[in-house]
């Protein structure tokens, strides 16, 4: 199925709107209930209802969603997954350059809006992604970063039901996400469960990868999950440009002879390379 760039960004429509509804219904029964009780993490005040959630997710995703991206994983050719992530990739992009422009970058943007209309031209509706051959950028950007862009702040972590781990902010956002999802906002109800069906599939056959880290651990699969989204939620909303914080040292320096200074030891640090 192949969309020109006329149609630009649309809503999603009614099921978009049930969908919306329930998610703000949640966060808000979350938030008014007052259920944290003595967490453990301050980011994570809903922490016994988030591992009841946690788990239902992962008893579905055990029956559902994992063996159907398996199957996908291996019985589809590598170049066809290809076009398929660069199908929804290139559908991505007119939401994307929407938050950039929304979070006042727009050269961001207009790069966003170019890419979709190369790659849906001269990529074959998006199957090939001409645009990062011709040095346009692909960006990852949502109505959740931009809300941090204005100044809300990220609020508690919390797992929605299906749609996993988001902070507060991130739920919240979530149906506005929805509502100008291009796959959600294709009018045919067949082809718009289709794809929606092959999106989920696609994308989670590659966070295979993931579980089989986890398997061979014996870490708490909700602690990395909270802690790992956290993190990378805030490394998008940053940019990347992360500040890192270093516990002082300066009392421990005079307790122990022989301790190079904090200062010294920082020489030691080597700094990523850009």
């Amino acid at each position: 199925m192949m969309l020109s760039p006329s149609r630009s960004i649309r809503s999603s429509g009614g099921l978009g709107r049930r969908v919306s509804m329930f998610v703000c219904m949640l966060v808000s029964a979350l938030v008014l209930s007052g259920c944290a009780s003595n967490p453990q993490n301050p980011d994570d005040p809903f922490e016994d209802y988030n591992r009841a959630m946690f788990k239902i997710n992962q008893r579905v995703d055990k029956y559902t969603f994992r063996p159907l991206a398996r199957v996908y994983d291996t019985v589809t050719p590598r170049p066809v997954k290809i076009g398929v992530g660069n199908f929804f990739g290139n559908l991505g992009d007119l939401w994307i350059g929407a938050n950039n422009m929304l979070q006042g970058k727009f050269a961001d943007g207009v790069s966003d809006w170019m890419r979709f209309a190369f790659n849906t031209t001269w990529g074959i509706g998006g199957l090939l992604d001409i645009a990062s051959e011709a040095g346009l950028p692909k960006h990852d950007e949502d109505f959740g970063q931009t809300l941090a862009v204005w100044g809300v702040g990220e609020g508690p972590f919390v797992v929605l039901p299906f749609f996993g781990p988001r902070t507060t902010r991130d739920a919240w956002a979530l149906p506005v996400d929805l509502q100008f999802d291009q796959v959600w906002g294709v009018d045919h109800v067949r082809t718009r469960n289709s794809m929606t069906a092959l999106r989920i599939t696609h994308n989670r056959a590659a966070l295979l990868g993931v579980e089989k880290t986890l398997a061979h651990g014996s870490l708490d699969r909700y602690t990395f999950a909270r802690d790992f989204y956290l993190q990378q939620r805030r490394f998008k909303v940053s940019d990347g440009q992360v500040s890192m914080e270093y516990e002082d040292y300066d009392d421990y320096d005079d307790e122990v002879p022989g301790a190079p200074a904090a200062g010294e030891a920082a020489k030691d640090v080597v700094a990523p390379e850009n």
